[in-house]
């Protein structure tokens, strides 16, 4: 197609503009006419919305789909997953096969949670049954560990409900809207520290579901020592490992942890060098040195698993626009039994960069996603099948493609075998000696 695109986007970030002007596209205004706009959620909402939105043309395109929030906002995502595993139950899909505890075999990867106000009485019930236990409340709305708190006291909750000025716990505002999750306390760790993996994923299409691994996720370290005792609850460079919280941390005690692939000492604070992170490269070559290769295989096929069983449980609430794609931020946190746990998932994972390798990794991010959303940088239409061939993914790799799956009969495969044990890859099931399909991708 003739013409260069036009662009606009409401984040001034580099990694953003420099991937633009690489690409010979040329910067308008939103008033202008544009065929790309890499926005903010804020805008989405607008552009999307019944009162000011707009009608866009086959040759724009944006970067959130209309309603991500049923993804992104902590409680719609645990929502509607609970609403897949339930319809999947009543399918009798071997998917929502249970243990002898009542606990999904499969798809038992988000902690207990609930939401409040509205569940404060389920959450109480469940709370008495472990009082021992300790909870990790987050507003539905915010990222960056804003707001975040634990517990172990149901009078914490009572003074959190006064102080928030909540008039009652039956009240339905979604303003003071929070997560009660059951805080995973026995968190794999690395050198004593607790860490979470980022994840990106891009979602080109929910229907058919067509989505995308980026090869170069990392880990984020706390630049705490981690510690399950109770007095260090309210010590949050201890348990969050968001990069806006740790790096205004300051390490407890000097120690030195032997990164793969070559060792360096934590500084006294934040290190600006490395920023407290890993690449995932290095936390498998870490995992396979420590663990075995079989075992790290089946985390990160785990994970994988779990990333794509959650786009399954949105996509049928997704409105699916053929002007939109997306790529999120996957947050999870391994345990120390090598169990993959799905925290959140984030619609605008940060582009600020905390360090020169984050910087170009965050390029690279853009550049490749520009790719699959736009062939060949040139006009977009929004017509064409979203299949890019395989030479464009740059460090993207296919992650699922439904109609892929559906035309080798993999889904219907999975679908159909009642009483067989499904698990997340070939060979044997880790809870029973039987053999499962060796494909679901």
């Amino acid at each position: 197609m003739a013409g260069k695109v036009k662009w606009v986007t409401d984040i001034e970030k580099s990694v953003l503009i420099n991937n633009f002007e690489k690409r010979g596209w040329v910067q308008v205004t939103e008033n202008e006419d544009w065929n790309f706009y890499w926005m903010s959620v804020q805008t989405i909402r607008s552009v999307f919305s019944v009162e000011t939105g707009y009608r866009l043309s086959d040759d724009q395109i944006v970067n959130h789909f209309p309603n991500h929030y049923e993804l992104t906002r902590k409680d719609l995502m645990v929502k509607n997953i609970k609403r897949y595993r339930k319809e999947l139950e009543k399918e009798g899909s071997p998917l929502a096969e249970k243990d002898e505890n009542g606990k999904y075999l499969y798809l038992d990867f988000v902690p207990v949670t609930y939401m409040l106000p509205a569940d404060y009485n389920l959450f109480v019930e469940e709370f008495r049954k472990s009082p021992s236990s300790t909870w990790i409340m987050k507003p539905c709305g915010k990222a960056q560990g804003k707001g975040i708190f634990l517990i172990n006291k149901l009078s914490q909750i009572k003074k959190w409900s006064r102080d928030s000025k909540t008039s009652s716990f039956v009240s339905q505002s979604t303003k003071e809207a929070y997560v009660i999750s059951l805080y995973i306390n026995n968190p794999l760790l690395i050198g004593g520290r607790k860490f979470d993996l980022r994840l990106y994923v891009l979602v080109s299409t929910y229907r058919p579901l067509r989505c995308y691994m980026y090869k170069l996720g990392f880990c984020r370290f706390c630049t705490v020592k981690y510690t399950p005792s109770t007095s260090e609850l309210d010590n949050m460079f201890v348990h969050l490992t968001n990069v806006a919280i740790q790096k205004h941390g300051a390490l407890g005690s000097s120690g030195c942890i032997a990164w793969t692939p070559r060792p360096f000492c934590h500084q006294e604070d934040y290190n600006h060098i490395h920023g407290g992170k890993w690449t995932v490269n290095n936390l498998r070559l870490y995992l396979e040195s420590t663990r075995g290769k079989e075992v790290t295989s089946k985390l990160f096929d785990e994970i994988h698993w779990i990333i794509v069983q959650s786009l399954k449980a949105v996509a049928p609430v997704m409105n699916n626009d053929k002007h939109c794609f997306e790529c999120y931020g996957y947050d999870i946190i391994i345990d120390d039994r090598l169990k993959p746990w799905l925290i959140e998932v984030n619609a605008s994972p940060s582009l600020t960069s905390s360090t020169a390798n984050d910087r170009i990794l965050k390029y690279n991010l853009i550049n490749d996603t520009l790719n699959i959303a736009v062939p060949n940088g040139e006009i977009p239409d929004c017509k064409w099948n979203k299949s890019p061939p395989k030479e464009v993914l740059g460090n993207y790799e296919i992650l699922y493609d439904e109609e892929l799956a559906q035309g080798d009969g993999a889904d219907r495969e999975l679908r159909s075998r009642p009483g067989q044990s499904l698990g997340p890859r070939g060979g044997r099931s880790r809870d029973s000696g039987r053999t499962v399909l060796t494909t679901w991708k």
